[in-house]
């Protein structure tokens, strides 16, 4: 129904935004304002102690500062409350004493014919709760009595018995003048297709009302008491009340108690939901015999910004959770999030309260995780990565997961949370793994014993770009060459930025001395663009022996870019792994020769490691310029550069 806006501002000027709200809060007198309308409570929407939830009465708006929850009065009620547009409007009107405009006669009678649903399953909870006392009724008030609830905690929840009987109910309310046919249409009973006599729905089962954000009676879920029963639970099928995948069990009192600073909590069934809220936990809830919806997450968050979904300690529990990885994923944001808590194996929230009582039941909601968690959890639990291929699966799984959250800010958080969690964890595994190095032997004919195979370097003729090149002159420094290498790293990253997650780990210890390179690499590993990074991305690709490699000059072709990478990657850390072992050899001569030798060996290792690594020259070709650092170690070796020469 379209209403004018005018008879909407009307209603917001004759009701204060405060007495809305104040039927929910309570105020802080002494931070309110009440003469000038300003008003100030703790948050109804999130648990706090202080007051930050602020109600301008002129402007007829509220704000949290907390949780940032803001809007009108017909907000409040449907967040708040429950409530849908019209219901939320037409109580407004009601308290404002204005009379609704006229609604379409469809809709008008569409809002009375769910109004006469209402009290059809009104009279429908009261009669079973009438038949729970009842002799038919022994076995379920023992089974009752058995699960730890007593008449108070029936009266509480509403629970009620079916008798077993084929038109019990149906008879119970046709005999107090109700048209069979909302009967029917309020799911109560059945219908043959074969044109029989309807037959109630529930049968030989505990009752237990499903009410709505208002506390109206939408549904019933009922518990067989037949073990051979071919449904354990049944629940009410769709009806224009009721739709299971929107609803959830106890909402009502869980937002009321949430309001009060309790956590949401979400557990599978209904005796779970009871046990919480008899144990102390208030804000419990439930999904209705189905996987979490996408919109009871949407009412959950109305509820509470991270709710805890508590699963049974078994496979079945930990499957549920999983699936709801990448259903909550599109959906997460600030202020909507989840939590995972797992209970011990074989139990669920009625054992664990049971057999241990409240406090064990804190203690595992003390434990729960955040989502990220059990993202990582199922990408690596019981895997191992022990190859560059099974890393770059896990890259991409976690990659093509987190891509689906479309806050940025939250999407950022993830990457660097997970990225941590893989730093831990290939980072403890090569700590394990790592032994000391050894040398290699020289290769024999047929890789057994025999004649030593001929394992002389064969040069290759350096090309014309090779020859060209500054870093084949004999005035190159090796800090040039290590330059130029990672000149390369960053343009290929830059170019092909898919080849960034392969390597990332190898990225992040990649430490370029040059600030503006380094804010270059923050920015391909987050994502990001800063003045500094793309300043020195200019300054590399203005390079000529960095623009003139086939890599740049043919992004498209990424499988060749991937391999100069990989090997770009390796000559940088073949060149640090060098500097360090030569560090530690000084270290440990240092005291036991005299400072010439120790010179002359530092001389050898380096010329050795030129010779083992050699510069790169031409970049679309790592190596072509081995042999003019093969002519550089045989002078060094001709000229007995061991020997000090003298002063």
């Amino acid at each position: 129904m379209s209403l004018p806006p005018q008879f909407l501002d009307e209603i917001r000027a004759r009701v204060p935004l405060s007495r809305v709200i104040g039927r929910k809060v309570v105020w802080d007198l002494r931070r309110s304002n009440q003469a000038k309308g300003d008003w100030w409570a703790p948050c109804p929407f999130h648990g706090e102690k202080t007051a930050s939830f602020h109600v301008d009465d002129q402007k007829g708006f509220y704000y949290c500062f907390g949780c940032h929850a803001k809007g009108d009065a017909l907000t409040f009620l449907r967040e708040a409350e429950g409530m849908g547009f019209m219901e939320a409007v037409e109580l407004l009107a009601s308290e404002a004493g204005l009379q609704m405009p006229e609604r379409d006669p469809r809709q008008a009678e569409r809002a009375d014919r769910r109004t006469g649903l209402v009290e059809v399953m009104e009279q429908a909870a009261r009669w079973f709760r009438l038949q729970l006392q009842g002799g038919a009724a022994a076995d379920a008030r023992a089974y009752l009595a058995r699960r730890g609830l007593d008449d108070a905690a029936c009266e509480q929840f509403g629970i009620g018995f079916a008798p077993d009987q084929r038109q019990g109910l149906f008879n119970a309310l046709r005999g107090k003048g109700i048209d069979p046919a909302l009967i029917i249409e309020a799911g109560l009973v059945a219908k043959p297709d074969d044109g029989g006599a309807p037959f109630d729905r529930f049968r030989g089962r505990i009752t237990f009302p499903i009410r709505d954000g208002r506390g109206r009676c939408i549904a019933f879920g009922g518990r067989s008491m037949d073990p051979n029963a071919r449904a354990k639970y049944l629940n009410s099928p769709e009806t224009p009340l009721f739709d299971k995948g929107r609803n959830l069990y106890n909402v009502g009192p869980a937002r009321a108690a949430v309001a009060k600073g309790k956590p949401l909590i979400v557990a599978e069934g209904y005796m779970d939901v009871i046990a919480l809220v008899r144990a102390g936990f208030e804000g419990a809830v439930a999904p209705l015999g189905t996987a979490i919806t996408e919109d009871q997450l949407r009412l959950m968050w109305r509820v509470s910004p991270e709710p805890v979904i508590a699963l049974d300690g078994d496979d079945a529990g930990l499957r549920a959770a999983l699936r709801l990885i990448d259903l909550a994923l599109p959906m997460t944001a600030p202020g909507q999030a989840l939590r995972f808590a797992f209970l011990p194996q074989g139990q669920d929230p009625d054992d664990l309260i049971r057999a241990k009582g409240a406090g064990a039941m804190s203690a595992v909601l003390d434990e729960a995780r955040p989502l990220v968690d059990l993202l990582w959890r199922r990408e690596t639990e019981g895997r191992v990565f022990d190859s560059p291929e099974r890393r770059a699966a896990l890259d991409k799984a976690l990659g093509d997961a987190i891509a689906k959250i479309p806050d940025k800010d939250t999407r950022d958080h993830y990457f660097q949370a997970l990225k941590d969690l893989k730093w831990q964890l290939f980072n403890n595994r090569r700590r394990r793994d790592e032994a000391p190095a050894r040398p290699a032997r020289p290769m024999r004919e047929g890789g057994g014993k025999g004649r030593d195979r001929d394992a002389r370097f064969q040069p290759v003729a350096p090309v014309a770009p090779t020859r060209a090149s500054r870093l084949s002159s004999p005035d190159a420094s090796e800090h040039d060459a290590e330059v130029l290498i990672e000149a390369m790293v960053l343009a290929i990253c830059a170019t092909h930025p898919e080849l960034i997650a392969p390597v990332e780990s190898r990225l992040e210890r990649l430490e370029p001395q040059d600030t503006d390179r380094a804010a270059l690499v923050h920015d391909l590993l987050s994502g990001t663009q800063s003045q500094a990074g793309q300043r020195a991305l200019e300054s590399i690709l203005a390079d000529p022996h960095v623009k003139a490699a086939p890599a740049i000059l043919r992004p498209h072709e990424g499988d060749a870019a991937s391999g100069i990478l990989t090997n770009a990657l390796d000559r940088i850390e073949a060149r640090r792994a060098a500097r360090e072992e030569i560090a530690r050899a000084e270290a440990e001569i240092e005291g036991m020769a005299d400072e010439g030798l120790t010179w002359r060996m530092a001389q050898s290792a380096r010329a050795r490691q030129q010779a083992d690594h050699p510069s790169l020259a031409d970049l679309s070709d790592l190596g072509e310029d081995s042999e003019s650092f093969r002519a550089v170690l045989e002078a060094a070796l001709k000229n007995e550069i061991w020997r000090k020469p003298r002063r």
